[in-house]
């Protein structure tokens, strides 16, 4: 035996809006997962720039700092002679 219920409209709203609301929330948790992954992403990325930076700078440093200590040590082993030195007389008009 079937019962005719006069609130089926109002139950059937109730079970929409509950479908709604759930989907709702679904998404906003899929949103904030994708957020923090994201945010954990560009993180990365940025914690990568800085360090390969770093390396990269103290590279360079070290280099300069390596090829300026050769420089001065084979200017202290040249002997400076005259043998050289060039003698220009100077032009007068």
């Amino acid at each position: 035996m079937f019962f005719f219920n006069p609130f089926w409209p109002l139950t059937s709203l109730r079970i929409a809006s509950l479908k709604a609301t759930s989907t709702l929330l679904l998404l906003l948790l899929i949103k904030s997962n994708l957020l923090r992954l994201k945010g954990g992403i560009i993180g990365g990325f940025v914690a990568l720039t800085l360090i390969s930076g770093l390396i990269v700078s103290t590279t360079l440093a070290g280099g300069a700092t390596y090829y300026i200590f050769q420089n001065k040590k084979s200017n202290y082993d040249v002997e400076n002679t005259d043998d050289d030195v060039i003698n220009a007389e100077a032009i007068s008009a």
